[in-house]
C-alpha cells in the first residue's frame, strides 16, 4: 500500500472559503422541497441542514453530514461497507432518501448507502422525523429524508473546493449557476476518492489486518450534476435535473472476536447510479397550482467476492460475481387550493414501478417488478392566527407483478405467484404560534412501510425461506415538540417522541430445518427525547450542543436486540471567529455503546474531538485545515470493523455569489 501524503502536510487537507460564507438558504431550489402544508422547516434546529453548517464541520457524504442532528444515529453495515443512519430507531427502509423530492432508494432492498452520496452540490437536507408529509408518498414509516439541490439567484455564481487528507484522499467540487431573465442553471461537478483511511495507534494487529492503514478500504466517487429551468412568471416554473453518480469501493476485511461471523473478502467494482427527473408548478386561476414530478432513475452495481485478501482468485464455494441492473420510473401530481379561507388543501397521486434485475456470472437474468400506487390528501386549516391544525391520509397499494428465482441444480427459472398488499397511513398535526418566537407542535402519525423484494423473495445464500405474503408493518408515531429563541441570542428545541410498531418483519427461526424465515411476527417500542441549544455568546463566538436518548424495546421476543443505534449521543460545538479572517472550531461527540448483531455482540462507547481552523487569504478565497478524532480513538461503529484513527485534512476553497 501505497504512503500517501507527504510528512505533515500529506496529512492535512486545504479549503478555500469566503471568510463570511454565504448562505445558500435564498439558493434553495424550493420546489424540490416536499413540506407539510404551510409548515416551515427553516427554523428548526433539529430538522434540517444548510449547506454552510455541512461545510463549516466539513462533512463530505451524507451520513456523516446527518449525524450532526438530534434523533439521527450513524451506522455502517460492516459486511457490505454501507454507511447508513437511523432516525429515531428506524432505518433507511423505513425512512426513505429523496432528491429534491424524487426517491432515490435502491428498488431491492431499499437501502441506499449514503457513504457514495456526497454533500458538495446540495442547499439543504430536511429530516422528517414521524410526522413526514403525505405528499412523500408510501413506505415513510418513520419519516423522509430530502435533498435538495440549489438554485442560483444571480447572473454567474461560481465556488469549488479542493483538498486532500489521510490515506491517500482528494476531494475536488465545482459548481457553477446562472439566472439570465427567465431561464436559469445549475451545473456540478466533483470527486471523493480515498485509497485507505489509518487506524488508531491503540488497534492491535489482527489476522485479516497486520498494517497501520485499513485494508481494502479504497473508494472512488465521481459526480455530475445539472439543473435548468424557465420562469415564466410569478408563479410558475419548469425545470429538468440530471444526476449521474459513479462509485467503487472495497469492503474491509471482519477483525473482531464473534466467532459466529464469517469474514468475506469484497469489492464492488461499480455503484452507479442515475437520475433524470422533471419538476414544474403552474397556477390555476388565482388560488390554486398543480405541481408534478416525473422520474427515471438506474441503479447499477457489481459485486465480487473473492477467496481471500489478494482478491485474484474466485474458485471457493462462497466466491462469485453478482450484477444489479436496476431503474425506477414514476410520477406523481399534487394539486394545492386556497379556495376556502384559512385553508390549504392538497390532493396528491402517485405511481412507482420499480424494475430490480439481478444475475450471478453464468446464470441467467432474474428480474422482479414491483408496482406502488399512493393517492394522499392533506389540508392545513388556519384555527386562528396562531393555530392550525394538519390532518392527511393516504391510501397505499403495492403490486408484485413479476417475481423470478432460479434453481441453480435443474437451472431452470420459476415464477412467484403474484402478490399484493394494501396500507393506510392517516395523520393529524396541531401547531401553535405561542408568541413570534416561541413554537409548540403536537402529531399523531400512523405510517406504514411494504416489504422490499428482498424481504419477501431473497433466500439469503440458500438459509431463508421466502415469504412473498409479507405485508406492510405499521408504526403509531406521537412527538411533541417546542422550538423557541431567547432574546435573539439563545435558540432551543426540544421533543419527546413513541412509536408503537405493529406486523415488525423478524426473522423466525428453523420454519424448516436449519432454515429461517422473515415474517410479520414483531411488537415493538421506540421512545426517546431530543434536546438543543444554539448560543450566540458574543460576537464572533457560537456555543451549540444537541443530546439524543433513544429507547428501543422488542415487545415481542426481547431476546432478539435492536441493532446500531446508541441510547445516548451528544455533539457540541464550538465556533470561534476572530481578527476578521480567521476562524477556530471545535467539535464533541460522544455515543454509548450499541448492539451489532441481534444476539448481542456489542460495539463500545466513545468520545470523539475534531478541530478546523481556517483563514481569509483573498477575497473569495481561504484555506482550512483541520484534525478528526484528535486523541486517536479507536473505536467501532459496529464490532469488527474498526473507524479512522487521527486523521488530518486541508482544503483550498473559492466561493463567487
Amino acid at each position: 500500500m501505497r504512503k500517501y501524503l507527504l510528512p505533515l502536510f500529506s496529512n492535512l487537507a486545504f479549503t478555500a472559503i469566503a471568510q463570511q460564507t454565504p448562505s445558500l438558504t435564498d439558493r434553495t431550489f424550493e420546489l424540490g422541497e416536499v413540506r407539510v402544508s404551510g409548515v416551515s422547516t427553516s427554523d428548526s434546529i433539529a430538522s434540517r441542514l444548510s449547506y454552510h453548517t455541512i461545510e463549516k464541520f466539513n462533512r463530505n457524504d451524507l451520513s456523516n453530514a446527518l449525524n450532526i442532528l438530534p434523533g439521527v444515529s450513524i451506522a455502517n453495515v460492516g459486511p457490505r461497507n454501507e454507511s447508513v443512519v437511523y432516525v429515531r430507531g428506524f432505518d433507511l427502509r423505513q425512512v426513505p432518501v429523496y432528491i429534491d423530492g424524487v426517491p432515490v432508494y435502491v428498488p431491492y432492498d431499499g437501502y441506499v448507502d449514503m457513504g457514495r452520496f456526497t454533500t458538495f452540490d446540495l442547499a439543504e437536507v430536511n429530516v422528517s422525523k414521524g410526522f413526514a408529509s403525505i405528499l412523500y408518498g408510501a413506505n415513510t414509516m418513520g419519516g423522509a429524508i430530502n435533498l435538495v439541490s440549489r438554485k442560483p439567484e444571480g447572473k454567474l455564481e461560481v465556488n469549488g473546493r479542493a483538498g486532500v487528507f489521510s490515506g491517500g484522499g482528494y476531494r475536488w467540487n465545482v459548481n457553477a449557476g446562472s439566472r439570465l431573465g427567465k431561464f436559469f442553471y445549475q451545473v456540478g461537478a466533483s470527486q471523493l476518492k480515498q485509497d485507505t483511511y489509518p487506524l488508531s495507534g491503540d488497534f492491535k494487529p489482527r489476522k485479516y489486518q497486520q498494517t497501520d492503514d485499513r485494508e481494502n478500504a479504497y473508494r472512488d466517487d465521481l459526480k455530475f450534476s445539472a439543473k435548468a429551468g424557465f420562469t415564466p412568471n410569478a408563479t410558475d416554473e419548469y425545470v429538468i435535473g440530471y444526476i449521474n453518480q459513479q462509485g467503487e469501493k472495497g469492503t474491509p476485511p471482519y477483525v473482531g472476536d464473534d466467532a459466529k461471523i464469517t469474514t468475506r473478502f469484497w469489492k464492488w467494482p461499480k455503484w452507479n447510479k442515475q437520475s433524470l427527473y422533471f419538476i414544474s408548478n403552474t397556477a390555476v386561476g388565482e388560488k390554486s397550482k398543480v405541481k408534478t414530478r416525473l422520474y427515471y432513475d438506474t441503479f447499477v452495481n457489481a459485486l465480487f467476492s473473492y477467496d481471500d485478501t489478494t482478491y485474484t482468485a474466485q474458485t471457493k464455494g462462497y466466491a462469485f460475481q453478482s450484477f444489479y441492473d436496476d431503474y425506477t420510473l414514476g410520477g406523481n401530481a399534487e394539486f394545492e387550493s386556497r379556495a376556502w379561507d384559512n385553508n390549504v388543501f392538497k390532493l396528491n397521486v402517485q405511481y412507482k414501478r420499480d424494475i430490480h434485475r439481478e444475475h450471478d456470472k453464468g446464470e441467467p437474468v432474474q428480474s422482479y417488478i414491483d408496482n406502488t400506487i399512493s393517492v394522499g390528501i392533506e389540508n392545513r386549516y388556519q384555527i386562528t392566527s396562531a393555530l392550525a391544525v394538519v390532518p392527511g391520509i393516504s391510501f397505499n397499494t403495492r403490486n408484485a407483478s413479476k417475481a423470478q428465482e432460479y434453481n441453480a441444480t435443474t437451472k431452470e427459472l420459476t415464477d412467484f405467484a403474484d402478490s399484493k398488499n394494501n396500507a393506510v397511513n392517516a395523520q393529524i398535526g396541531l401547531f401553535w404560534d405561542i408568541t413570534a418566537h416561541h413554537t409548540l407542535r403536537g402529531t399523531v402519525a400512523r405510517k406504514t412501510r411494504f416489504a422490499t423484494i428482498k424481504d419477501r423473495y431473497s433466500y439469503r445464500m440458500g438459509q431463508a425461506i421466502p415469504n412473498p405474503d409479507l405485508h406492510a408493518e405499521a408504526a403509531l408515531n406521537y412527538d411533541l415538540s417546542y422550538s423557541g429563541k431567547v432574546a435573539e441570542r439563545l435558540a432551543l428545541q426540544a421533543s419527546v417522541f413513541q412509536s408503537n410498531i405493529d406486523d415488525i418483519i423478524q426473522q423466525v427461526d428453523n420454519v424448516q430445518p436449519n432454515r429461517f424465515q422473515l415474517q410479520n411476527a414483531g411488537k415493538a417500542r421506540f421512545y426517546g427525547a431530543e434536546a438543543g441549544f444554539d448560543y450566540q455568546v458574543i460576537q464572533g463566538l457560537k456555543l451549540g450542543s444537541n443530546y439524543s436518548f433513544i429507547k428501543r424495546k422488542n415487545k415481542t421476543n426481547p431476546a432478539i436486540l435492536f441493532t446500531n443505534v446508541p441510547e445516548h449521543k451528544v455533539f457540541a460545538y464550538a465556533d470561534f471567529s476572530f481578527l476578521k479572517v480567521a476562524n477556530l472550531l471545535t467539535s464533541v461527540e460522544s455515543n454509548s455503546s450499541r448492539y451489532s448483531t441481534s444476539y448481542g455482540t456489542k460495539a463500545g462507547a466513545y468520545t470523539l474531538v475534531n478541530v478546523k481552523a481556517s483563514v481569509k487569504l483573498y477575497k473569495f478565497i481561504s484555506a482550512e485545515a483541520g484534525i478528526n478524532n484528535i486523541f486517536d480513538k479507536n473505536y467501532s461503529l459496529v464490532e469488527g470493523f474498526p473507524e479512522a484513527g487521527r486523521n488530518f485534512f486541508v482544503n483550498l476553497v473559492f466561493n463567487h455569489f
